[in-house]
């Protein structure tokens, strides 16, 4: 099934076909043809952008807390021998 994100972006792909058509400059027949070319290029662009942002906002699990200890000084650690 095909989304209607999809069919509104061929739709403004092929916009200025359909003004040019409205003028009477080209053939319904190219318009239509313009928007069936659109319409799985526009699936495709589509698609990558959902591939893309998917993993947006998303979190594998929740974080566990931790305690943070005190580092070694390090004038001590090398005083000693």
């Amino acid at each position: 099934m095909i989304r209607w994100s999809v069919l509104l972006f061929a739709l403004l792909m092929s916009a200025p076909a359909l003004y040019r058509y409205v003028f009477d400059e080209i053939d319904l027949t190219e318009v239509l043809v313009r928007f069936l070319i659109a319409v799985p290029i526009a699936a495709i662009l589509l698609a990558g952008l959902r591939f893309v942002t998917a993993g947006y906002g998303k979190t594998d699990e929740p974080a566990t807390p931790t305690t943070p200890s005190p580092a070694p000084d390090a004038g001590e650690t090398q005083g000693k021998s």
